[in-house]
């Protein structure tokens, strides 16, 4: 295994003022076929790390290294030959074919008013077969389920052919059906070698699926290394406020779980608004 990605010491603040920072001081390494899981409450800038990472946005300070190649002399046309990004959230306004939008993932392959070749349709029937999705192929985009059209922008992620793939927030909004379709699908492209870098909310799916987790909390990481290193009652109870409870549940589980306590009478104050 190789470093793939390393992140070094970068700070970002949308209104380029160092005390404004979203995060600074930010730095960790992503090895090849890991699946590396950013945890951190709402906020935190974990969706602005990942746009950092995929060269949407730039940090204000610091490096960020694709294969020891700076991103900002990379740009952002050969950053998306090897890495793609799926969004937490996205609509389309116009009522495409599934098959379309996965195709619409080879763009960064084509040049400027190409057409899709064979090739390109070929590859793109892959992804989403790799899915789970080939048999909505015809259905409009606007028809779909929320599990479908997650499995779907993770197809047209898949079809530019990346080397890493970023996930924001993947099951976010999706009942739990779909989302362990999600994580199997993260398993699954893990299991063959993509590297993978999730944000997510869930610790569960963190300890279900990453190799590494980090914690991004109050504009630093705050913990990084192996998931159940990190992901323990005293960090949670840091990063989220609240009394969480790590067991270990057997019986067809086989894995650490995050319970959460039971609610307060509604006659007692919530933590943290006094009495």
């Amino acid at each position: 295994m190789g470093t793939r990605l390393s992140v070094k010491n970068i700070a970002f603040s949308y209104n380029r003022r160092p005390e404004d920072a979203v995060f600074r001081d930010v730095g960790f390494t992503v090895q090849s076929g890991e699946v590396f899981c950013l945890l951190g409450p709402n906020g935190t800038g974990k969706s602005t790390l990942l746009k950092c990472l995929m060269n949407i946005l730039r940090p204000q300070q610091g490096v960020i290294e694709l294969d020891g190649k700076d991103l900002c002399v990379l740009g952002v046309s050969k950053t998306a030959k090897k890495v793609a990004y799926v969004p937490q959230t996205q609509v389309s306004a116009f009522p495409f074919s599934i098959r379309e939008i996965v195709v619409m993932g080879r763009a960064p392959h084509l040049s400027l008013m190409a057409s899709p070749s064979a090739k390109d349709l070929e590859i793109a029937s892959k992804a989403m077969e790799g899915v789970g999705v080939s048999h909505l192929a015809d259905r409009s985009c606007n028809s779909v389920s929320g599990g479908e059209w997650q499995l779907t922008l993770i197809a047209r992620a898949l079809a530019q052919e990346p080397e890493i793939l970023l996930l924001d927030e993947p099951t976010s909004h999706l009942d739990i059906a779909n989302q362990m379709k999600i994580l199997q699908v993260v398993k699954n492209l893990a299991d063959k070698g993509l590297t993978i870098l999730m944000a997510s909310h869930f610790p569960d799916h963190a300890l279900l699926v990453s190799t590494v987790v980090a914690i991004l909390n109050q504009g630093r990481l705050a913990y990084q290394g192996a998931a159940e290193e990190v992901i323990t009652e005293k960090n949670l109870r840091e990063t989220y406020g609240v009394n969480v409870k790590i067991l270990y549940v057997g019986e067809g589980v086989d894995r650490k779980v995050c319970l959460f306590p039971s609610l307060q009478n509604s006659r007692s104050p919530l933590p943290g608004t006094g009495g």
